[in-house]
């Protein structure tokens, strides 16, 4: 969709890597997780991240029966290390001035439900979404696109009065398939140029993808208080 399309109404972010400084937590909680079992992953096991830990070690592991325990050793860092993880700076004030211009606000992620809910209410984010759907709430995970079509069916919008950022390959498969122009956030890493090029945006941090956010729904402000 081109920038004079239709105002943005609602905007869905990506959690880990996108509103929470995560990823090197996330990496270091796979790594501990996988030890005994394969060698240290490395940012490798990016692209694949998009569903549930359980979903993405049987495509790490070699031996199914060691999921399990890889997924006990990844619940027990967690719980050891999840007061680590901050939100990126500017993320609580975009939300704020999105919520203000009356913008609707969700999240969809691949991080289970469980940890999903400790991290908002850690850092007090609940009141700003008007849904959320994990990594667990349905059977499919990113890329494909039904939790996108899910989310944006909640919302009462349309896929191209919505916006979806993330950091991750699969945010952008998923918001293409939908119709939905996606933000990449690249942290450094070399993006697929195929991938990249399906982004309605690529950028190379946080801060990049909030102020082209907070641009981009605040024509649609201005014009919805015109008066003729």
């Amino acid at each position: 969709m081109s920038d004079a399309g239709k105002p943005t109404r609602a905007v869905v972010f990506d959690l880990d890597g996108t509103l929470l400084d995560s990823l090197p937590l996330v990496l270091r909680a796979f790594a501990h997780a996988l030890e005994p079992f394969r060698p240290r992953p490395t940012m490798e096991i990016f692209a694949r991240l998009g569903g549930p830990p359980s979903r993405v070690f049987h495509t790490l592991l070699d031996k199914a029966e060691h999921v399990p325990a890889a997924l006990e050793r990844l619940e027990a860092f967690n719980c050891d290390n999840d007061h680590r993880i901050e939100p990126f700076a500017g993320m609580v004030a975009m939300l704020a001035r999105l919520q203000a211009h009356g913008v609707r606000l969700a999240v969809w992620t691949g991080r289970d439900r469980g940890t999903t809910d400790v991290l908002m209410r850690l850092h007090r984010m609940e009141n700003y979404f008007h849904t959320v759907l994990c990594g667990d709430d349905l059977p499919s995970h990113k890329p494909n696109p039904e939790g996108l079509r899910e989310i944006i069916q909640r919302l009462g919008v349309a896929p191209e009065e919505t916006l979806m950022i993330g950091d991750a390959d699969v945010d952008v498969l998923g918001g293409v398939a939908c119709a939905v122009d996606t933000i990449l956030i690249r942290h450094g890493r070399e993006v697929d140029a195929a991938v990249a090029a399906q982004a309605w945006r690529t950028v190379a941090s946080p801060a990049e993808a909030y102020e082209l956010v907070l641009s981009r729904i605040a024509p649609a402000k201005k014009e919805a208080g015109r008066k003729d």
